[in-house]
């Protein structure tokens, strides 16, 4: 039991939180309700996958970097609690559940495999020669709500590409926030990102503007979806904790970073799905 927390630690499973919510968010909402224990079981199984595949990778390809990092030097593989091979095989086994689910779903599902696999590898290359690397990450996990829908009709649709690009930008706009704390580290040792390559204020400038789409997104889903009342109740409530994770924030103070990271971020996510669901079955 200790060796499994140690590598649910070293994937950060909380951080499932993000984008889970919104990938069955995706998948009630293409189901007009609840679609039936088969689908959410897969749904589960497809993003537990993908993000431990993704998190085990990014920790393996990044172990070099982050033992340098003062931030990120106390990780596991850093500090040897965990093995290269350990973290391989843990992404192996990720990559096992994805596959699983993606062919048991539908078609369409198993034929966005390779795509989802490459996407969920390569973006943690991007930060050695771009500084749109936060932008990838957003596309990556972004595709969670769309996958939801897509698992349940097999098919794409408007509310499916507008609350990707929601889930998208909003994931962008905090990793955006959350790069601000490798501001120095990351110009030393040519990392690129958006606050390396703007400087702070202009980071925050951008953040707020992807946090500012991503509202606006999750609008036009609505709209095309056709969502009750309540679900815009949801999204005003949810416009209100992005403004108050941006008030965290400040050029002079990136003290609550963390705190406007978590916190704030997991009461998007949580919050968007509660709303979801009330206006769904109420």
């Amino acid at each position: 039991m200790s060796r499994l927390k140690l590598y649910l630690d070293l994937v950060r499973f909380e951080h499932t939180l993000f984008a889970l919510p919104f990938a069955y968010g995706g998948m009630l909402l293409a189901a007009g309700g609840w679609p039936g224990w088969p689908t959410f079981l897969l749904v589960t199984l497809a993003m537990v996958g993908a993000r431990t595949m993704a998190m085990a990778l990014n920790r393996l390809i990044d172990w070099r970097i982050d033992a340098l990092n003062p931030r990120t030097q106390n990780r596991h593989l850093p500090r040897g609690l965990v093995k290269p091979w350990e973290t391989l095989v843990l992404a192996l086994l990720g990559l096992l559940l994805l596959a699983y689910a993606g062919l048991a779903l539908n078609p369409l599902t198993a034929r966005l495999l390779p795509v989802a696999v490459f996407f969920l590898t390569f973006y943690s290359y991007t930060k050695r020669f771009t500084w749109l690397c936060h932008y990838f990450l957003g596309l990556t996990i972004g595709a969670a709500a769309a996958g939801g829908w897509i698992a349940v009709t097999g098919s794409f649709h408007p509310v499916a590409y507008w609350l990707w690009a929601g889930v998208g930008l909003w994931i962008t706009g905090f990793d955006i926030l959350y790069a601000t704390q490798d501001y120095a580290f990351d110009r030393a040792h040519g990392v690129q990102s958006i606050p390396a390559r703007f400087g702070i204020p202009r980071a925050l400038a951008i953040a707020r503007l992807s946090h500012l789409l991503a509202w606006g997104a999750f609008l036009l889903a609505g709209l095309a979806y056709g969502a009750g009342a309540l679900y815009f109740l949801g999204l005003l409530l949810v416009g209100g904790l992005l403004l108050w994770e941006h008030r965290l924030v400040s050029p002079e103070d990136l003290s609550r970073v963390e705190v406007a990271f978590f916190q704030a971020n997991v009461g998007v996510s949580l919050g968007m799905f509660f709303f979801i669901v009330l206006d769904l079955f109420l």
